[in-house]
């Protein structure tokens, strides 16, 4: 649903009532991943889309039921043999999509409200939403942010960790609340459990302490609202306009750093979001960088790219990669095995980078940079689809120590 927080944000500012259908999950080869969202308001007015076009008709028509019966669904689309003409998804895969209306009377109203408010201000969130449990707690959410305390608070604390609730049962909150933000701080989108962990949950509690046990626990849906991944170029060379318009096109912060300011300039680098005048290395140990960052190096320097290589290579990033010929990466192999970098290390290095499409181009060879950081991202084999047999979607999950 964040995928489209802009637009829901700006129905829930004029008031307007909604049913978002939300891609819950996924199975085999389907367009969409989970936290995908399509939208249809009050009058019919449609944003976003669950799965390419396959099934939106259909997921129209359950917002538009949503709408006027005020009940949040769960409904599952697969591909159908016996009936070519049936609502599914033609590349063979399934999805589950939840439902959800949320009118002026919608008890969910509110936390969605400030989960959309702090995605569009680009703050980090996670809105966790109950997809499988009691019929009761179906739908319902919470809003979670980074830091925090978890699990019980001290007696005679009312600061809670979370914003929205499940239905009244505070340990039930709190619990799930530590699983969104672990999702959170790994920057992850998804379903996640919720054990029952003996505790009696599904209908408020009495006096006694009943409640109607739920022994399969919770399945909840956490969507995580991150910062955008980086990706740092060095190198203010020809190529590296090019690489910076892809990652941005890629949903990349780019940052382009180079020690020479006659080259690292705004005007030969318009799309760049920062230009750092500063040593590659230098600047590469005092950034943030995290699981999703990608490091480009089109240098092809030694001065420049062994040193930085050697930090680059010992941090916990999602890619590194290094321009130059088969004789330039023989000889920066040499150094940096003398600078002391191990097999492991020197494996995770992608030089000469790129996939091989006989690039020529600045913008070829952008493509073929982009298109091995997707790969590695992926899990993708980088082959040609035709005649390969691997699949087309796969299951989203992404490589490396957090996923975008």
């Amino acid at each position: 649903m964040l995928d489209i927080a802009e637009e829901l944000h700006r129905w829930t500012e004029e008031g307007r009532d909604f049913a978002v259908a939300t891609v819950v999950s996924v199975g085999g080869s389907a367009p969409r991943g989970p936290g995908a969202a399509l939208a249809v308001d009050s009058e019919g007015t449609v944003v976003g889309s669950v799965s390419g076009g396959c099934v939106e008709g259909a997921v129209y028509d359950l917002c538009v039921q949503a709408l006027r019966d005020g009940d949040t669904v769960l409904e599952r689309f697969g591909y159908n043999d016996e009936d070519a003409f049936a609502v599914g998804l033609t590349c063979g895969g399934v999805i589950d999509v939840m439902v959800t209306p949320v009118g002026a009377g919608s008890p969910v109203r509110t936390v969605l409200r400030a989960a959309l408010a702090a995605a569009v201000r680009g703050e980090p969130v996670a809105l966790a939403r109950v997809v499988r449990g009691p019929a009761g707690l179906l739908g319902g959410a919470l809003l979670v942010r980074p830091g925090g305390a978890d699990g019980p608070l001290p007696e005679g604390n009312d600061e809670e960790p979370y914003e929205g609730g499940l239905g009244g049962h505070p340990e039930l909150d709190r619990t799930a609340a530590a699983q969104a933000r672990a999702m959170l701080d790994a920057g992850r989108t998804g379903t996640v459990e919720v054990p029952a962990s003996g505790a009696r949950w599904g209908s408020p509690q009495t006096e006694s302490g009943g409640g109607s046990h739920c022994p399969g626990g919770l399945t909840l849906l956490v969507e995580s609202n991150v910062p955008p991944p980086r990706m740092i170029v060095f190198g203010a060379v020809d190529f590296a306009a090019a690489l910076v318009r892809a990652g941005k096109f890629l949903g990349y912060h780019v940052t382009v750093c180079d020690a020479r300011p006659v080259f690292a300039t705004r005007t030969r680098f318009p799309d760049a979001d920062e230009i750092v005048i500063d040593w590659p290395h230098r600047y590469l140990r005092r950034t943030t960088t995290d699981g999703r960052t990608v490091l480009c190096v089109l240098t092809h320097d030694a001065k420049f790219d062994v040193p930085l290589l050697e930090a680059a290579l010992r941090m916990p990033v999602a890619f590194v990669g290094a321009m130059g010929s088969r004789r330039t990466h023989e000889d920066r192999d040499r150094r940096l095995r003398e600078a002391g970098l191990g097999e492991e290390e020197l494996a995770r290095l992608r030089s000469p980078i790129g996939l091989d499409l006989g690039a020529r181009t600045p913008e070829e060879t952008a493509l073929s940079i982009a298109a091995e950081i997707v790969a590695t991202r992926r899990g993708g084999t980088g082959v040609p689809l035709t005649g390969s047999g691997t699949p087309i979607h796969r299951d989203g999950t992404e490589r490396g120590s957090a996923a975008a």
